[in-house]
């Protein structure tokens, strides 16, 4: 260990470019890890919206589209359009302290958008599905079809 530490100025004045690129990557990824552990948007795997279901009974909210959300999806959830997705809608607004979980198809839509605008309209415990409903299908776990 003694040894390496003596090589480490060395090997990083004759490779400057790689030792600069090592430093911008390691502080991209202490950045992107604080500002998960901070956010107040959680994101959940399968087993872990299993386990919210059991404990929490939390509102489902599923802004595929609806020819998807047909196919398959979570069973409990409700589906939205989303440019019909208004946090401040008096049937949402009721749900102000239950646990929200906003998901879609695959994870990358507009879930975290949707899930954005539930915090800013003060709801409290907004989770989005990591994977979205194909990673829930992938986990083997039961998905319901239709309306």
């Amino acid at each position: 260990m003694n040894d390496f530490l003596h090589k480490l100025p060395e090997f990083i004045g004759n490779h400057v470019a790689l030792s600069a690129l090592f430093a911008v990557l390691l502080v991209a990824l202490i950045v992107m890890q604080l500002s998960t552990l901070f956010s107040k948007i959680k994101e959940l795997s399968p087993t872990g919206l299993t386990q919210l279901i059991n404990r929490e009974s939390p509102l489902l909210i599923d802004l595929s589209a609806i020819a998807e959300f047909e196919k398959m999806h979570v069973p409990g959830a409700k589906h939205v359009a989303m440019s019909q997705f208004d946090p401040e809608h008096k049937e949402l607004a009721k749900a102000r302290e239950l646990p929200v979980v906003v998901m879609d198809k695959d994870g990358r839509g507009n879930s975290v958008k949707a899930a954005q605008r539930l915090v800013k309209a003060g709801f409290g415990k907004v989770y989005t599905l990591g994977g979205g409903v194909l990673a829930w299908h992938a986990a083997q776990l039961p998905v319901a079809k239709g309306r």
